[in-house]
């Protein structure tokens, strides 16, 4: 079916964009989002036994919000370009709330675990939308430090998210317990959900369409036979039926490019309009995005591995390490507005060059550690942290900057669903040398040296991203 024009929505606000309190809101989304990804790690050892969960009941839980988050974006992205980036961000934002209520509340983990999809179906069609906004309400000098705080909003989930779910289990508040994790989303998301009308404009593609349902159902399909096997490989000891899912997803995403073609073509809009990638800034962007995840999602990983298995330390004692890591990142987050500012694409080589130089210290560090203090790790994370709050937010700045507005939010699922996917990538990858490492029956002693060539690795793929930033145009 052609597409017709149709005039976009009359704006809410001044022509000269969102204010700051509108970018709270919208922030407010990113964080509960982010932190819902790792806050759920810390309170498995008491909601498995409150719940009566079994492993792979427990598996479930954590990768259900992943898989659903992972498989959705993209046509999240797509439907705030068709239907109205607002409208789609507070549906995202009332259902992900609605979800979380449920896990908070859930009586048995199968509700549990059917709520957690729910949130990453959400969480789908609300990320999306964040970025979207941002790019086409934020110019000129607010644009930095708009994205800078959209960075230092996925930093405080990510960096903080051990730490806040140790604090809330350890609080007990109300005698709540694990469920505080969950509940504690619900007065933010009810406040985002109110603000929302009254602080954001709405905006979408200037051309009315159909919804693409082949070309979802394919790609959400093909992603989940990637991502699924990669998430649950290592704990399932590698079956057979998880090398035919990512046998299957090659004809499945084939499949998908073929038909977007074939849609473009014939003057209908494609869910993932490919000319995006003929911008270089895009292109290498995502990427960036995807390698760079993976070396985040891997490192957090193995860190709370080592920080509780190997050092013995409870949810809240390694929660408290992340701190150092948090403070690191927030400075540099601070700064990485007027930094891009002057280097442009030198800040994310900056940013990965000095992540790569603080995981080589712990690297350094964690190798002839056996007795000594859990401090001595301070100095090195602190470092990595910085890094990571110079690289993270001038990213999806650089990549959206020469992306249509009428495409903006779907390539905003595009960019998000290749960071999600490289985060499950890394989790594979390193954890199989990690693990291998460590060996068969792992003891305290063994846990410094497979941490160490763990670091080693992901310090390597930082150098890669360092010199793979020079590619991108010098000014996005």
């Amino acid at each position: 079916m052609a597409t017709t024009a149709v005039p976009t929505s009359a704006p809410t606000r001044t022509a000269a964009g969102l204010g700051w309190l509108s970018l709270l809101v919208l922030l407010a989304g990113t964080f509960v989002t982010t932190l819902d990804f790792f806050i759920v790690n810390v309170a498995i050892p008491s909601l498995s036994t409150d719940l009566r969960a079994g492993p792979t009941a427990i598996q479930f839980t954590v990768a259900g919000y992943g898989l659903a988050l992972a498989a959705g974006l993209i046509t999240g992205g797509r439907l705030g370009d068709l239907y109205g980036r607002r409208r789609l961000l507070m549906i995202g934002l009332a259902g992900f709330t609605a979800a979380s209520l449920v896990c908070g509340l859930a009586p048995t983990v199968g509700v549990l675990i059917a709520a957690r999809v729910a949130q990453g179906i959400a969480a789908a069609l609300l990320m999306p939308q964040v970025l979207a906004i941002l790019n086409a309400e934020f110019t000129g000098a607010r644009r930095s430090k708009a994205f800078a705080a959209y960075g230092l909003a996925i930093g405080l989930g990510a960096v903080f998210g051990q730490l806040i779910g140790g604090v809330l289990i350890h609080l007990d508040l109300a005698g709540a317990g694990w469920r505080s994790i969950f509940l504690i989303n619900v007065p933010i998301g009810l406040v985002a959900v109110l603000l929302a009308p009254r602080l954001l404009r709405e905006s979408r593609s200037p051309v009315a369409a159909r919804p693409d349902l082949i070309g979802t159902v394919l790609v959400s399909v093909g992603l989940v036979a990637v991502v699924l096997p990669l998430v649950e490989g290592q704990d399932l000891g590698w079956p057979g039926w998880l090398f035919g899912c990512l046998a299957a997803a090659v004809p499945l995403l084939v499949g998908f490019v073929l038909h977007q073609r074939r849609r473009a073509a014939g003057g209908r809009a494609p869910l993932v309009t490919l000319s995006l990638f003929a911008a270089r800034s895009y292109s290498i962007g995502v990427a960036l995005a995807f390698v760079f995840q993976l070396t985040m999602a891997s490192f957090f990983l193995v860190l709370a591995l080592y920080l509780q298995d190997g050092r013995g330390l409870g949810a809240l004692g390694a929660g408290l390490i992340f701190v150092p890591m948090g403070l690191g990142y927030f400075v540099a987050t601070m700064l990485s507005g007027r930094v891009a500012a002057r280097l442009g694409r030198y800040t994310i080589t900056l940013g990965a060059a000095i992540v790569a130089v603080g995981y080589g210290m712990l690297a350094e560090t964690a190798s002839g550690w056996s007795h000594a203090s859990v401090e001595t790790l301070i100095p090195a994370l602190v470092v990595a942290g910085a890094g990571m709050g110079f690289a993270i937010p001038p990213l999806p700045a650089i990549a959206l900057s020469k992306v249509a507005p009428a495409n903006v939010a779907a390539g905003s699922g595009v960019l998000t669903a290749a960071q999600q996917a490289g985060g499950a990538v890394g989790v594979a990858l390193v954890g199989v040398v990690f693990y291998r490492v460590l060996g068969a029956q792992p003891t305290p002693d063994s846990y410094p040296p497979a941490f160490a060539v763990a670091l080693m690795l992901l310090a390597a793929v930082d150098v890669l991203v360092a010199v793979g930033a020079l590619a991108l145009p010098r000014r996005g």
